[in-house]
């Protein structure tokens, strides 16, 4: 979820203040144009016969005649007979902060062409992207020669806390300040429902990844009337959002690595860099010593290695890659091949999701103000977690300086929702599977398909036969699992298996289309 940039698909519990948003939210301030669809400037939605367009929402729904802003929206339409017609999927990628523009793709994946009953809908949220304006703070933010995550004395902590804090500040000169100050869920929840109603729909299905699934939830709690059909995928557990979802997390994806070090030991004979999993781990761990010290090629350092490698943790289908730029790393020398990684993953000359993760995050709930609570609470994680620990608090502590007021958080509730598909893998280490148990207890109308064991984030339909085709039944028929009783998963799906290497002549080192890696994408195409 966050995350997914690294660093890269999240306050201690709230159940009790948090607040429902007032009725008189609800419905758009007013009607909204309609979108004058056009030319899509994306040659794979283009490839595709997407449509392309703008609508123009307000900064500010408690002023709905004052300043606009556009949202960047795409679609793709149902191929079916008008009669077999299922409606509007809208879609989100998550992050918050991602561009979900490609997701209007979506639905030519789903098997059995059960997606071309829809319309699919993919949009830019607020400050995201094509949407205009875009917000950016300090774009090389996440360029090399970073300080260490690591604060080991006191002046490294200042270090960080003042870098932190001059992103923060320059934050608030460099971008709106309305738009900043109404950057929550709740408003991108209010442009979902602009959405809907400028396309004419009574009803909106919505499939949702990672903080796609808050938006869900969110969405459900506040226009349950509105809602037709939703999955969500990877569902962020909404009693900890946002400080203690993100302590959360960097338990789950130091495990997951410690996972990959197990895989990388069973397959030795391609990568030679240890035979068990303490092995490889001892070898990660010299590697980042070492590059502390001298920064491979002047510009690999611990935080590089730490934010490339954090990848193992959120997809399997990665596996293999890392697994092959590891081996080249420490036995031939290869930094370069390293560095193309962390380029392609990173947040490099563009902090545009990273600028918007931290003012939905920042805004939608009070983060604790003192910093000696930070250091506590991230010490302790720390001695459970420590490559992530302190790589995802500095990442989140430019909330300590946020310069907007942040405000309450929706108590989600989903009693008005009929029907929800929910999917999950159980050590999904971005949004940890309890909270897809959680909110299933809130959803009366939902199930939940698990893939016990299985490590990867936010990627359905991803060819999981089992996994894929109930998708598809669920978007044919809107049947879904039997309910069972209790706090527990409806039905279970084996995850895919474990990727077998290639040889590391024939190791493949394309790498996907760049991204950062917090501002986590579903992996289409």
């Amino acid at each position: 979820m966050r995350r997914a940039v690294f660093a890269a698909v999240a306050a201690a519990a709230l159940a009790s203040t948090l607040a429902v948003a007032p009725a008189a939210s609800a419905a758009p301030a007013a009607a909204p144009s309609p979108i004058a669809w056009g030319a899509c400037a994306d040659q794979a939605l283009t490839a595709a016969g997407a449509q392309c367009g703008y609508l123009s929402v307000p900064v500010d729904y408690a002023k709905p005649s004052g300043e606009k802003i556009q949202l960047a929206l795409s679609r793709i339409q149902h191929k079916t007979p008008e009669a077999q017609y299922q409606g509007v999927m809208l879609t989100n990628p998550g992050g918050p902060g991602g561009s979900g523009l490609r997701l209007a793709l979506a639905g030519k994946r789903v098997p059995n062409h059960a997606g071309d009953a829809y319309d699919w809908i993919g949009f830019d949220p607020r400050g995201v992207g094509s949407s205009k304006p875009a917000l950016s703070c300090e774009p090389n933010y996440a360029d090399y020669n970073r300080p260490n995550y690591l604060p080991l004395t006191p002046g490294m902590e200042k270090v960080w806390l003042d870098r932190t804090k001059a992103y923060a500040e320059a934050c608030g000169k460099k971008n709106p300040r309305a738009l900043l100050e109404n950057m929550k869920t709740t408003d991108t929840v209010r442009d979902m429902e602009s959405i809907r109603a400028a396309l004419g729909a009574e009803k909106v299905n919505f499939y949702g990844y990672s903080y796609g699934t808050y938006l869900g939830q969110v969405y459900g709690t506040t226009y349950p009337q509105r809602v037709r059909r939703m999955i969500l995928d990877s569902t962020v557990d909404p009693r900890y959002v946002w400080y203690q979802v993100n302590l959360n997390q960097d338990v789950a994806f130091d495990a997951n690595l410690n996972t990959w070090f197990g895989w990388v030991a069973k397959h030795d004979d391609v990568y030679h860099l240890g035979t068990t999993q303490d092995a490889v781990k001892r070898v990660f761990d010299e590697q980042l010593l070492k590059a502390s010290v001298n920064p491979a090629g002047g510009v690999i350092g611990p935080d590089e290695l730490i934010d490339v490698f954090q990848q193992a943790g959120y997809y399997q289908l990665r596996w293999t890659l890392l697994g092959d730029a590891l081996s080249r790393y420490v036995n031939k020398g290869d930094w370069q091949n390293m560095k193309t990684l962390f380029e392609n993953f990173g947040g490099r000359g563009d902090d545009n999701g990273y600028a918007v993760y931290l003012a939905v995050q920042c805004t939608d709930v009070q983060w604790p103000a003192n910093w000696n609570r930070w250091r506590a609470d991230n010490w302790r994680t720390f001695a459970k977690a420590p490559y992530f620990t302190w790589q995802n608090a500095w990442y989140n502590a430019p909330c300590t300086n946020w310069p907007v007021k942040p405000g309450k958080p929706v108590n989600v509730q989903g009693k008005g929702v009929e029907s929800v598909l929910m999917i999950d893998e159980t050590l999904d280490a971005a949004t940890p599977f309890e909270g897809s148990l959680e909110v299933r207890s809130r959803f009366p109308g939902a199930a939940l398909i698990a893939e016990p064991g299985g490590t990867s984030h936010a990627i359905t339909p991803r060819g999981n036969a089992c996994v894929d085709n109930k998708i598809a039944d669920y978007l044919a028929t809107g049947k879904l699992p039997d309910r069972k009783p209790g706090r527990t998963a409806d039905v279970e799906c084996a995850p895919l298996p474990q990727p077998t290497p290639p040889p590391p002549t024939a190791a493949k080192s394309e790498l996907p289309a760049k991204q950062s890696a917090r501002v986590e994408q579903p992996l289409f195409g």
